[in-house]
């Protein structure tokens, strides 16, 4: 608590003295220069065109600035006289010469001209940048990125600033896994997110934005922050697409295909997506079983080899309907299926107390699985007259199944015996999405904005899960559970500008009625609970280059999937993850203080953030109760526990010094304190009591460069570093990684051979200690995925590489549309 109020204090300071300096006269007199960037061909507007003033005296650049959404720029320039430089990817540059500047001047609609014809001298004198720092979102542009190429999108979410992806594939937002994941704006359909994220391949993504504390037009739902994947739909006139083959070691192939035509009536979009991947891995987990009196009494060495052979097919088929200039009218059809095989090699080797060895117990795991989901989702946009005024539609519905069956063979060297383990894990998912939201800017010029909206969530979730030894039903694992989620959301909220401030302030409701019934244990729950999330956004625009804001929103995290499913996985008989359907919703009230500056080659954002979290979740290990011989059976268990404070601040780099190098760095420090007890019974009934009360400080850092090297071969090297970080039963260490890509354009610019290799050092690996008093201490490490060469080639026909692309709405509202007031 001490640190949050010292870090606000601290950055409050250095904006004031940011402030002040602003002020000081030197330079001579400034004055305003204003105006709009527009496409000549389309009469769109340009957003982040690069807008800079050269000296007439000294040829060297003042100032500048950038674009709004609107294609508008306000920049305050010294008296003088200048060459304006207007530039744009994929846009021939234009220069207004000798501009005697004395005076606010307006220098009305400036229209770029496609360069389509000039496409060479355009990829060597600028490219996209991969990371776009907006307001009140940050937005990664995947199309560049060399690290992804034949990846999946969890390679993908791995690269982006603030995001991680560990070991076991989970994803947390500025260390936070409370995070919500949005695809194309809607909640994925998938009933394992972690398992959605590896099946869809990293080419069909277009963007990732990454928005830390969301307004109330967002799902209150992420206490830790919103990550929204957009899919690529093309946009261009005629036919074009994009085809993608990628080899790799160990087995990842694949081939991708994306194709669209566009008429003056109609777009009709394809993506098509074909993979074979083997992910292999390692997991170690070595034991120490204790005493009443913390003496040894015997020890446990558990390893795993684990190998993961997959098929997938990723599809989807729409059209956009143009209804008039001002309605478009999409439809869309996805289908994913997933096949595979999981071969896992257990060894439990026992020693006794004096570290001699007793035995080996042997498991091996065949595992099958199949995973199927179609979804079909409709978008209608209404534009009516006046710049923002919109209505939006969505609907959107989905069925998902999931299969697997596992059979454990179980042999040791003291009982040659082999005895069977099976398991069945059977789901089935049905997801319907209903939403509108309307957009309503006014004022002399349309500085304020209303926005209101519904969003209707309703998901159906079955899971039959059977565990037999040896032909015996094991009624301790078997359970089925049906879990319902009604949640019904309304919201609106208010924007305005006035001069230099901004103000957003807006009111969500949701109302939630969950069912959690478990059919075998005959435990049946209903929860029913309304909520109010307010959110509010103050901003401050010292001129057109930087800004400083304040935000405040309130959040919930909903348990679903593996943290209530009973059982998930039987692959060890001494070690599991048991889920838990009792589990309430955590609610975080989330504070943001956040400051941006914009140089020519420099982009500078960072926040200090506080987040207060109540019925926080944990992760308890405990005795189960049940033996495997003598040997207690550990479970891992999410419960409802402690209340959450989590202070820390984290800043952005975005560099370009030279035409042909750019880095982006991110560096995220952060104070966890956690307050909460538990309690419970051993098998031996003796009450054990665990505090949670900790405190752990940890940090992370990234540095992302790409460099274009002589013969435009592209070179671009990833690395990052997840700080150790304790926790009240032990302790997660540090993990480091790096990746490295290149890339060379061939045949003219059409086509481009890739090469990436995940993690160089082969050092991605989660370790971790643990204690558990009176019971057991271990030590393990876990790697889901061992480093990865692969090789990628793809072409480009009637599409150009860096292809400025007019932007269509995005499907439900989710895209921060109608948010630029704000900044």
């Amino acid at each position: 608590m001490k640190l949050a109020k010292v870090l606000l204090t601290t950055f409050a300071l250095i904006a004031g003295l940011y402030a002040t300096a602003q002020e000081r006269p030197g330079g001579g007199k400034k004055v305003k220069v204003t105006g709009t960037v527009v496409a000549q061909t389309t009469k769109q507007p340009l957003e982040y065109t690069e807008v800079r003033f050269v000296s007439a005296q000294t040829n060297k650049v003042v100032t500048g600035g950038l674009t709004d959404a609107k294609g508008a720029f306000a920049i305050e320039v010294p008296q003088g006289t200048y060459a304006v430089n207007i530039e744009f990817l994929s846009f021939k540059p234009k220069v207004l010469p000798n501009k005697t500047l004395q005076a606010d001047t307006d220098l009305g609609t400036i229209a770029l001209e496609d360069a389509a014809t000039q496409l060479d001298e355009v990829v060597v004198r600028k490219e996209k940048t991969t990371v776009e720092i907006k307001l009140d979102k940050k937005v990664y542009n995947v199309g560049q990125d060399l690290m992804v190429k034949g990846g999946t999108v969890s390679d993908v979410l791995d690269n982006i600033p603030s995001v991680a992806v560990d070991a076991e594939g989970n994803v947390s937002l500025r260390g936070n896994e409370n995070v919500r994941i949005l695809i194309d704006g809607r909640p994925s359909n998938a009933i394992s997110m972690t398992d959605a994220l590896r099946m869809i391949p990293a080419d069909a993504i277009d963007k990732v934005e990454v928005i830390t504390n969301p307004s109330a037009r967002y799902d209150a739902e992420g206490g830790g922050g919103i990550l929204n994947i957009i899919l690529k739909k093309g946009k261009t006139n005629g036919i074009n697409g994009t085809l993608m083959a990628t080899t790799g070691v160990p087995d990842n192939h694949g081939l991708t295909a994306a194709i669209n035509f566009k008429s003056k009536e109609f777009n009709f979009f394809t993506n098509q997506g074909y993979n074979y991947r083997n992910n292999p891995g390692k997991f170690r987990m070595d034991s120490r079983y204790l005493t009443s009196t913390n003496e040894t009494r015997d020890f446990i060495d558990e390893s795993r080899d684990t190998d993961r052979f997959s098929k997938g097919y990723n599809g989807n088929f729409g059209f956009d309907w143009f209804l008039d200039k001002q309605t478009t009218w999409t439809n869309s059809v996805n289908y994913r299926r997933n096949t595979g095989t999981t071969e896992d090699d257990v060894d439990q080797v026992t020693y006794d107390a004096n570290r001699v060895f007793t035995g080996t117990l042997f498991r091996d795991n065949f595992e099958d699985t199949r995973s199927e989901n179609i979804e079909f989702a409709s978008n209608l946009i209404r534009n009516f007259k006046g710049d923002g005024h919109k209505l939006t539609v969505d609907f959107s519905i989905s069925k998902n199944k999931d299969d697997n069956t596992a059979d454990i063979k179980n042999f040791s060297t003291f009982n040659p015996n082999v005895f069977l383990d099976q398991s069945f894990n059977i789901q089935r998912q049905n997801r319907l999405l209903l939403q509108a939201d309307y957009v309503l800017p006014f004022g002399k010029n349309k500085e304020s904005q209303f926005e209101a909206g519904y969003r209707g969530n309703f998901l159906d979730l079955a899971t039959d899960y059977t565990v037999l030894n040896d032909g015996v039903l094991n009624t301790f694992f078997t359970n089925f559970l049906n879990y319902i989620e009604n949640v019904n959301a309304v919201y609106t909220q208010f924007g305005t500008k006035w001069k230099k401030f901004s103000f957003l302030a807006g009111l969500r409701y949701e109302h939630s009625d969950i069912v959690v019934d478990q059919v075998t244990s005959n435990i049946y729950a209903n929860k029913v609970y309304g909520n109010f999330f307010p959110s509010g956004t103050i901003a401050y625009e010292f001129n057109t280059t930087s800004n400083i804001s304040v935000n405040y929103s309130k959040r919930i995290n909903r348990p679903r999937g593996r943290e209530i499913n009973p059982f998930s996985s039987y692959s060890s008989n001494i070690n599991l993850f048991q889920g838990n359907p009792d589990l309430d919703p955590s609610r975080t009230d989330a504070y943001d203080l956040g400051f941006l500056k914009r140089w020519s080659k420099l982009t500078f954002n960072t926040s200090v953030y506080f987040n207060r979290t109540v019925d926080n979740v944990q992760y308890v290990r405990r005795e189960s109760g049940e033996f495997v011989g003598t040997t207690p059976v550990i479970v891992t268990t999410p419960v409802n526990l402690s209340t959450e404070y989590r202070a820390g601040f984290e800043f952005n780099f975005n560099y370009t010094p030279y035409k042909w190098w750019r880095v982006n760095t991110n560096f995220n420090f952060f104070r966890l304190e956690t307050v909460g007890v538990y309690r419970y019974l051993t098998s031996t009934n003796i009450e054990r009591v665990i505090d949670f009360a900790n405190v752990a400080n940890t940090w992370s850092a990234r540095v992302n460069s790409k460099l274009t090297l002589p013969g435009k071969v592209d070179w671009q090297t990833n690395i990052n570093y997840n700080g150790p970080q304790t926790t009240a039963q032990g302790l997660n260490k540090g993990i480091f990684a790096m990746n490295l890509g290149f890339s060379k354009d061939v045949l003219k610019d059409k086509a481009t051979v890739a090469l990436n290799i995940n993690d160089v050092f082969n050092s991605r690996v989660r370790r971790y200690e643990n204690f558990i008093d009176g019971q057991v201490e271990t030590d393990g490490a876990m790697q889901w995925r061992v480093r990865q060469i692969t090789l990628s080639f793809t072409y480009r026909f009637n599409k150009t590489k860096n292809e400025r692309e007019n932007n269509r709405p995005r499907r439900g509202g989710e895209d921060g549309d109608g948010g630029e007031y704000a900044g």
